[in-house]
C-alpha cells in the first residue's frame, strides 16, 4: 500500500475487467489512471493493446481449461448465466489478497454476474459499474434475472453513467439506496472548443463515431443524411469506428447512391479523432434500443463531440437527454425517426447562428458535469462510502 500526499496510506481498489482493454474502452483507462486517493490494481482474463494502454499492476488471471464446458453447462444446460467456478474463486481471492486490496470494481453488469460467488466468497466490499449494454440484455430469462438480483443484492455500491440506467435497476429490483450515478470523465482540456465556420456553399462535414452496432442507429444516420445530401450534394458524412455491422453499412451507403460521400475510416487514435472532429460541422448520433434490449448510458464521443464545439443531433434515448437539452445544448428526435432527423438537420443548417449557440452551450455541459478530474473525485468518494460502510 503506497502513501497519499498528505502520508496516509492509500488503500488498493482491484479493478476487474474481463478484457483489458479493448480499443473502445479508453473511458475504463482513464478512469484507472486518474485515481489518485486511493491505488489501482487491475485483475483481467487476458491482456490488449498493451502499447495503446500501458499499466504495470496487472495480475492475469486467465480462463481454466474446463471454462467452455462450465459455460456450455450453465447456459444450455440450466439456461443461467455462468459463473465462475471455486477453483477460480480460490486463485482471485489470492490475487486480491496478495495485493491487499480493500475494494474490488467490477466494470459491467453481466461480468459481475459471472463473479457472483467470488463477491459472496470475498470478506471484503464489491461495487459494480453498468455502463449501458450491461443492464438489460437477456433479462428476459428468469434464471438470469434472478442472478443479476442475487448480484445486486451481494455488491456494496452500483455505479450507473446515467439516472435512465438507475430506473432500468430499480425497476429490475436493485435498492435506490445502493445505486450512485458516476459519469464518464471527459478531458476538456485536452479538447478545448473551437468555434467552426459553416460551409457558404452546403458542403456540410457530417460525423459520426462509435461502434458499428444496432443500437447506434448508423442506419438512421445514413438514410437521414442521403435526404440531406439530396439538398446539399456537396456534403459528406465519415463514420468512425468498427463493428459488425461495417459491409452492411457499405451496401446500405451504395444502394442509397452514396458512396462517394460517405467515408469509413476504421477505428482511429484519439489524435486522428479530434482532428476529424475539428474538420467536421455536424455530429450525429441518433442512438436506438437493439434487438437484445442493449441501450446506451451516455455516449463518450458524443460528450467529446460536444466539448469540441460539434453541434450534436441525437435521440431521445438512454441517458443522451441527461447531457442534451433539445434545442439548447443539442437537437433530439426519437429513436429510428430518420425523417425527422432530416428535416431537423436541414431545418438548422439553415440558420447556422443557431448552430454556434448550441455548440457553445453543449461544450459548457460536458464542462460543467463530465470533466474528468471532478468525476474522478466522486468515484473516489463512493469506493471510500464502500469502504468504510459497514
Amino acid at each position: 500500500m503506497t502513501e497519499a500526499v498528505d502520508g496516509s496510506p492509500r488503500p488498493v481498489v482491484a479493478c476487474y475487467c474481463a478484457t483489458f482493454l479493448k480499443p473502445e474502452m479508453l473511458h475504463i483507462y482513464r478512469q484507472i489512471t486518474s485515481l489518485k486517493r486511493v491505488e489501482p490494481f487491475v485483475i483481467a482474463q487476458k491482456r490488449e493493446e498493451v502499447e495503446r494502454y500501458p499499466f504495470e499492476k496487472i495480475a492475469i488471471v486467465g480462463k481454466p481449461a474446463t471454462h467452455l464446458v462450465r459455460r456450455f453447462w450453465f447456459k444450455q444446460m440450466q439456461e443461467a448465466p455462468w459463473q465462475i467456478s471455486p477453483g477460480e474463486v480460490e486463485k482471485l481471492k489470492a490475487v486480491l489478497g496478495e495485493v491487499k486490496a480493500e475494494l474490488l470494481h467490477i466494470y459491467f453488469g453481466h461480468i459481475a454476474v459471472h463473479l457472483l460467488p467470488l463477491i459472496q466468497a470475498w470478506a471484503k466490499p464489491s461495487v459494480v459499474s453498468f455502463h449501458g449494454a450491461d443492464v438489460m440484455v437477456d433479462l428476459d430469462k428468469p434464471a438470469y434475472r434472478a442472478a443479476t438480483r442475487q448480484m445486486l443484492e451481494a455488491v456494496r455500491l452500483v455505479l450507473v453513467r446515467s439516472e435512465s440506467l438507475g430506473r432500468a435497476l430499480i425497476n429490475l429490483g436493485c435498492p435506490a439506496g445502493k445505486i450512485r450515478l458516476q459519469h464518464t470523465g471527459i478531458p476538456v482540456d485536452e479538447i478545448p472548443f473551437r468555434p467552426r465556420e459553416w460551409p457558404a456553399d452546403g458542403a456540410w462535414k457530417f460525423v459520426q463515431a462509435c461502434r458499428l452496432i444496432d443500437k447506434k442507429g448508423l442506419r438512421v444516420s445514413l438514410r437521414a443524411f442521403a435526404k440531406f445530401a439530396a439538398r446539399h450534394p456537396g456534403s459528406t458524412f465519415t463514420i468512425a469506428g468498427e463493428g459488425p455491422l461495417r459491409n452492411e453499412l457499405g451496401q446500405l451507403a451504395a444502394e442509397l447512391g452514396l458512396a462517394d460521400k460517405v467515408f469509413f475510416p476504421g477505428f482511429i487514435s484519439q489524435t486522428q479523432l479530434r482532428e476529424l472532429f475539428y474538420q467536421s460541422h455536424i455530429f450525429l448520433h441518433p442512438s436506438e434500443v437493439g434487438g437484445d434490449g442493449n441501450q446506451e448510458g451516455v455516449p463518450n464521443s458524443m460528450l467529446e463531440a460536444m466539448a469540441s464545439g460539434l453541434p450534436v443531433f441525437a435521440t431521445e434515448h438512454g441517458g443522451i437527454p441527461e447531457a442534451i437539452e433539445n434545442g439548447r445544448s443539442g437537437i433530439l428526435v426519437n429513436e429510428r425517426d430518420e425523417e425527422a432527423l432530416a428535416l431537423a438537420l436541414l431545418e438548422r443548417t439553415a440558420n447556422p447562428e443557431g448552430l454556434a449557440a448550441i455548440a457553445r452551450n453543449g461544450a459548457e455541459v460536458v464542462r460543467k458535469h463530465f470533466e474528468q478530474h471532478g468525476q474522478t473525485r466522486q468515484l473516489e468518494d463512493y469506493y471510500v462510502e464502500a469502504i468504510q460502510t459497514k
